[in-house]
Order: structure tokens, then C-alpha cells, then sequence
């Protein structure tokens, strides 16, 4: 099931980052990079200080991610805490 765009959802608010729900990064020479890709970018729905709530056009998926460095994922935290 494909969940509808966020209605926070804004394509001059984006992220780079890996989609934990479809991977549909894994293959893209530009990603590989770490250089900014046109096709594989993440709506970017709102952030609380370090932890980002981002949501991928592709498959749909929610989910929030803390950007410290060295942040270990806590459980429950692949999806949205608004």
C-alpha cells in the first residue's frame, strides 16, 4: 500500500538520504557520490532540532531520522513523531 504525499510535503524542502522503504537509491552512480541526485531526493516534512520527519515521493514511506552524528536509531522511530 502507498501512503498519499504529506500534505506538508514541499519539492523545495528536500534531503538526500537512503529510503528505508524502497532502497530505489542503491543503484545511482550520483548517490554513490554523495552529490545531490535529481531523481532520488526525500521531501524534507519538518524537523524537531537534530531529528529530521521525511517522507519518500517513490514508495510513500514516513519516517523521522536523527542527524547527530554517531545517533544510534531508537526503536519505533521509523515513522513519523510529530
Amino acid at each position: 500500500m502507498r501512503l498519499p504525499t504529506d500534505p506538508q510535503a514541499d519539492a523545495s524542502r528536500r534531503a538526500w538520504v537512503a529510503c528505508p522503504g524502497c532502497d530505489d537509491a542503491r543503484h545511482c552512480a550520483t548517490c554513490a557520490e554523495r552529490r545531490n541526485c535529481d531523481d532520488h531526493w526525500r521531501y524534507l516534512l519538518s524537523n524537531r532540532g537534530p531529528v529530521v520527519h521525511l517522507q519518500c515521493p517513490g514508495c510513500g514511506h514516513l519516517w523521522s531520522l536523527d542527524t547527530r552524528p554517531g545517533a544510534t536509531p531508537r526503536p519505533g522511530t521509523d515513522r513519523p513523531c510529530r
